[in-house]
């Protein structure tokens, strides 16, 4: 099924320049094409149309995989009154996995709920060796790509892949012209300026190959 991504302003992420009112050609899984949305919709007048606030952009990769999703231990909703809802990270974690032991399955269900707060943050792939299969497969079974990493980044960890970073340092890879897996984020920011400025949590819709994975309620 053929879906269009229309966007305020479309950024590649290399050298071509960003396209106002851009749209993304979607056929099933790989991106068809790129350009104005008008002549899109004029060549494909029967494909789903997406409209989307802001900017659309490559997807990003945040460096701190294991950081964020080994050494740290995403709550359930259900355990909000005692954890909170928040990561719980340092001096907390390490007396929570004292008293409650981290089993495979904890693991397990915890990197899950890493890997949406990552996608709600723009986010398709994560940096970084991870150890426990439980957490592997977590971010595997979404479709976050795993990419090395030669040197530890910078800190503090953040789930938004944009602290300290500008959008090409961040961005996966830039977005074909056709052929490939169509994977992308889309933030409800103006431009590029105001993305860096504001991060990633501005994220409305985050898409790896093609699948709708997160959108912003």
């Amino acid at each position: 099924m053929l879906t269009i991504h229309a966007a305020d302003l479309v950024i590649t992420g290399d050298r071509r320049p960003p396209v106002p009112g851009g749209a993304l050609l979607v056929d099933g899984r790989e991106l068809a094409a790129l350009g104005p949305y008008e002549e899109l919709v004029a060549a494909h007048p029967t494909a789903r149309i997406r409209r989307w606030p802001g900017l659309l952009t490559p997807g990003l990769c945040n460096p701190y995989g294991p950081e964020l999703l080994e050494q740290v231990y995403h709550p359930d909703p259900r355990e909000a009154d005692e954890l909170g809802l928040e990561p719980v990270t340092g001096d907390a974690f390490a007396a929570l996995a004292t008293a409650f032991p981290m089993t495979d399955a904890r693991w397990g269900a915890s990197a899950r709920r890493g890997v949406q707060r990552m996608l709600a943050h723009g986010t398709v792939a994560v940096a970084g060796a991870l150890r426990r299969r439980a957490v592997s497969d977590a971010v595997l079974r979404v479709g976050l790509s795993q990419e090395e990493r030669f040197e530890r980044p910078a800190g503090p960890p953040s789930l938004d892949p944009l602290a300290g970073r500008t959008l090409a340092e961040a961005a996966l890879s830039p977005l074909p012209s056709k052929g490939m897996d169509a994977t992308f984020a889309v933030f409800d920011v103006p431009d590029e300026e105001a993305l860096v400025r504001r991060g990633a949590a501005t994220c409305v819709a985050t898409v790896l190959g093609g699948r709708l994975v997160y959108r912003r309620r």
